[in-house]
């Protein structure tokens, strides 16, 4: 890698990292609109419920664990069983791990990851106001995956891969931690077609999850680079143009780029949040095909 890619990279999540951090002050969304304090927990409410989460499973999680942020619940994706142990990528205020920690159980464990330290200082606020015994949250980036080798059950991340500038790797630190045999179950925004160079290089739209996001296949070709298998796309849905409108990141690629409403809805309709499978093989799985093919040689 180039001594500009990495200054680009670090530049990158410098600016996340920081973005994350005010919303991890503020209690408002840097992937969805901002608004007044009052309204933010009904706003976080509105937000999770179309895409994907119940009243019950915002009630099932301390107050702030909620912050309106991804763009799925690969929680109700990942068939979760008592006992097994769970790692969040990007976890943030801690919303998904609350809810795999009541699948998993008191003989479970999840294990949430985040380099924005002041998300990780809610988290865990949020994690002792709960009693969440099952729980804990490291500082750490997706691409150096805090956790050993092989020591994991389910992967799952929200509207999180899309923000790491080397994916690929994320993807192969994701197989690393995982066991054999082991599932991640991942909600993001793909591409379905090239952005703008001025959206592509604006870091306020890295920030709002637009301008990081890879094309579709790029994305799927990077997980099975990595090692899945069963790499399938569950579900796909268009981006919401009506967030397009309000969105605070939406507003600033207007204001410095000069960019017409127009354009945007397109750049839009160019963005879908899909929900994402791979498995990792089993050791023994291999051993046999290995077997069967020196049989049959």
């Amino acid at each position: 890698m180039s001594e500009v890619s990495k200054m680009k990279e670090e530049e990158i999540k410098k600016a996340v990292r920081e973005g994350y951090a005010m919303t991890a002050r503020q209690g408002s969304s840097c992937c969805t609109p901002v608004t007044s304090c009052c309204g933010q927990v009904d706003l976080a409410q509105s937000i999770s419920k179309s895409i994907g989460y119940t009243d019950e499973d915002m009630g099932a999680v301390p107050e702030g664990a909620n912050l309106g942020l991804g763009c799925g619940n690969p929680v109700a994706l990942a068939s979760l069983k008592e006992g097994e142990t769970v790692l969040d990528l990007g976890s943030g205020a801690g919303f998904d791990c609350f809810l795999a920690a009541g699948k998993v159980g008191r003989q479970g464990k999840v294990i949430g990851v985040d380099m924005t330290p002041e998300m990780l200082d809610k988290a865990r606020k949020n994690a002792r106001q709960g009693g969440y015994e099952n729980v804990e949250f490291r500082l750490g980036e997706i691409e150096n995956v805090p956790a050993a080798d092989n020591s994991v059950d389910v992967v799952i991340s929200n509207c999180v891969i899309n923000l790491v500038p080397d994916k690929a790797r994320a993807f192969r630190e994701t197989y690393r931690v995982l066991k054999p045999g082991g599932r991640l179950m991942i909600s993001d925004l793909v591409l379905l077609r090239e952005l703008p160079e001025a959206i592509k290089n604006s870091v306020e739209a890295y920030i709002g999850c637009l301008s990081g996001a890879s094309m579709r296949d790029d994305y799927l070709e990077a997980m099975l680079g990595a090692g899945f298998e069963d790499v399938r796309v569950l579900d796909e849905t268009p981006f919401p143009i009506d967030l397009m409108a309000n969105d605070s990141t939406a507003k600033a690629i207007l204001r410095d780029m000069q960019t017409t409403t127009e354009i945007l809805a397109d750049v839009a309709r160019s963005v879908v949040s899909v929900k994402v499978q791979g498995l990792k093989p089993l050791k023994t799985r291999r051993n046999r095909m290995r077997r069967t093919s020196k049989a049959t040689a």
